[in-house]
């Protein structure tokens, strides 16, 4: 038999025979790494132990330390577990598909009944006792008719139709959980017992059509999540209870911030405290840019699909588009245009007025664009995702010598406008030239080097995300980690050769001849109402006190004391305080109480004694002490806190 050499991570190199596995190749270097061994990695992809080696190759062993390929295993492995279990219990009801995804799982049924709260429980009392039973897990390649026969015999057909979407030529994979059934592509754990048994909990049901499509059939969708031991899943679980206490929506209620509705959906109705929160970030954005250079813009929201066409998105992007259809006067047929889903050709057709020279670059053109994407009515999430929002986006145009130097400015500006806003920590993840790309190596080695100078002379740390870049450049994305440890992509910056090209954009360079700009898409918010969001979780509505819609409740303890409630408000106000009088006929403490619902950051208290001494009670949001100031003193000190961050 044929040998093949395999090359270990310390360099070492083995032989073994065409075929082995790597479950045999962990047994061969020792047993403990066999009684260890999870997965392998052989050149770079996944690799389940029971799958043969054909050819030279480097591999690793992966073990339960090695945390991404456990969380892989552990998470896939539970949704067989957990699929077999709901067979187990009703054997009528069919099974889809069930991927892994942050934190966990979920898994697709078709079963006439809605599952409760108290089939969850039951459903993961059977997953413990399959775990328990220590089942062996084995796989086969099966052919495609053989595998048909299979699912018709037993009643299967989405299996049937999953097999119909696999292609000619890619390998039909059955794995078996016991001897419960499932079409996968793995890998998968060696036996159910490896799974750890306590560290996993489903969550909750919801409602998903067949495939995404609302054409086909509901069904029904059980979440669950999973780690590596039950320390995780305890932090996990109450990460989760603090993130239920923070959600936006519910915040977004209690503070009168905005609403949605149904003849409307995925777009925001911003009230009063809502929209100060957005015109606040709005000015302290524009500030920022403004002192780092960059021209502010508008271009039109409605845009003949002719640009479309042009700039590539039409064939691209057309199914997330709304369409705008105009009886345009004298015209045979109507006007076909889109609401605009990205802002990206209108920046390029304001560059493209007036001839440039190299002289005048970079240009960075921002703006803060209004746009329309369509999103299926199941993924839209408050703010988190909508149909109309509006991005922090600019369009840097510049020489390939320019780009570093641009990189490196954004991200200082980033980094500058996340930690005003309270977010010290961030990641940055460079993703690379993918295998089908426009432009020479040597093109992507200067672009790809140009992104790693300016984060490395920065003194940054990044990962590098391999081959996931767009097809016309690299991109930077910038992940903020809020209060409670979850992570958000909010920024990007994307070198981009290909659009300049497509739209005719030009300049003269330093030798006369004309020349492409390269131009360089970035964001640092990304979406308003998205940023929003996360600034209402990330604070539990507790905004920073320029941020906050409502500053200053002044509040009457005894109606004598109305008179100089107006007076002290009035003067908050022409100092530039967000300030507004409570003179009800209620108690204080019902007062105190519920501002401190409405999450108004200060609450100033006036009695008698402060009227006569004209002073005020000052007291903060979650603080239960209280502090008594001059009047003057009070409005200087909020007038100043009231002041968004300057740049640094």
């Amino acid at each position: 038999m044929a040998q093949i050499s395999l090359t270990f991570p310390d360099g070492n190199i083995r032989h073994y025979e065409a075929g082995v596995t790597p479950a045999e190749v962990a047994a061969s270097i020792a047993p403990s790494l066999a009684r260890a061994a999870i997965s392998a990695q052989v050149d770079g992809r996944h690799w389940d132990l029971a799958w043969p080696i054909q050819a030279d190759a480097a591999i690793s062993i992966n073990t339960m330390k090695d945390e991404a390929p456990a969380l892989e295993l552990i998470r896939h492995d539970l949704a067989h577990i957990m699929a077999r279990a709901v067979q187990e219990i009703w054997p009528d009801v069919k099974v889809t598909i069930g991927p892994v995804r942050d934190q966990g799982w979920f898994y697709d049924f078709d079963r006439a009944e809605p599952f409760t709260p108290e089939d969850l429980g039951e459903i993961e009392a059977r997953m413990k006792q399959i775990i328990n039973a220590r089942d062996p897990v084995k796989t086969e390649l099966w052919d495609r008719e053989r595998t048909r026969k299979y699912y018709e015999e037993r009643g299967e057909p989405f299996k049937i139709e999953l097999l119909d979407r696999i292609p000619e030529g890619e390998d039909i994979r059955m794995y078996w959980h016991g001897d419960w059934q499932d079409l996968c592509r793995g890998p998968h754990l060696a036996h159910t017992g490896q799974v750890p048994a306590d560290a996993f909990k489903l969550t909750h049901v919801a409602g998903a059509y067949w495939l995404g499509d609302a054409s086909r059939p509901m069904l029904q969708r059980i979440y669950g999540v999973a780690f590596r031991n039950r320390e995780d899943l305890k932090a996990h679980l109450t990460m989760l209870e603090e993130a239920a206490k923070r959600d936006h929506r519910k915040l977004g209620r209690e503070m009168d911030l905005f609403h949605l509705q149904e003849e409307a959906p995925g777009m925001v109705f911003w009230h009063p405290n809502g929209w100060q929160i957005w015109r606040g970030l709005e000015d302290f954005m524009r500030g920022r840019l403004r002192v780092a250079g960059y021209k502010e813009i508008r271009t039109p929201q409605v845009v003949d699909r002719v640009l479309w066409e042009k700039s590539g998105h039409w064939e691209a992007y057309r199914e997330n588009m709304f369409i705008v259809e105009v009886d345009e006067e004298g015209a045979k047929e109507k006007r076909v245009n889109a609401l605009k889903p990205m802002n990206c050709p209108c920046h390029v057709q304001v560059y493209n007025q007036g001839l440039k020279s190299y002289r005048d670059l970079p240009l960075r053109l921002a703006e803060f664009g209004s746009c329309h994407r369509y999103e299926s009515s199941g993924s839209m999430h408050g703010l988190m995702r909508v149909r109309g929002f509006t991005q922090d986006d600019a369009h840097i145009f510049c020489t390939e010598e320019q780009i570093e130097s641009e990189c490196a400015g954004f991200i200082s500006l980033l980094s500058s406008v996340y930690r005003d806003l309270g977010f010290d920590k961030f990641d940055i993840k460079l993703s690379t030239r993918p295998e089908v790309r426009i432009g020479t190596d040597e093109q992507w080695d200067k672009v790809e080097g140009a992104l790693k100078g300016a984060i490395e002379n920065l003194g940054l740390p990044y990962e590098i995300n391999p081959g996931d870049g767009a097809f016309y450049g690299p991109k930077l994305d910038f992940k903020l980690t809020d209060a409670i440890g979850r992570e958000w992509q909010c920024g990007t910056f994307q070198v981009d050769p290909n659009l300049p090209e497509r739209l005719g954009a030009e300049y003269i360079g330093e030798d006369g001849g004309k020349h492409r700009p390269y131009m360089l898409h970035r964001a640092i918010l990304g979406s308003f109402e998205r940023f929003i969001g996360i600034l209402i979780e990330n604070y539990a509505g507790k905004l920073p006190f320029w941020l906050a819609p409502r500053q200053v409740v002044v509040a009457s303890i005894v109606s004598d004391a109305d008179d100089y409630v107006l007076e002290v408000t009035e003067a908050l106000k022409k100092a530039g305080v967000r300030a507004e009088a409570d003179t009800r006929n209620e108690k204080i403490n019902y007062k105190v109480r519920e501002h401190s619902v409405g999450k108004v950051p200060v609450i100033l208290a006036v009695g008698m004694k402060e009227v006569a001494e004209r002073t005020v009670s000052l007291r903060r949001l979650g603080e239960t002490r209280t502090e008594s100031l001059g009047l003057d003193s009070a409005v200087q000190t909020l007038a100043y806190e009231a002041l968004p961050p300057a740049p640094g």
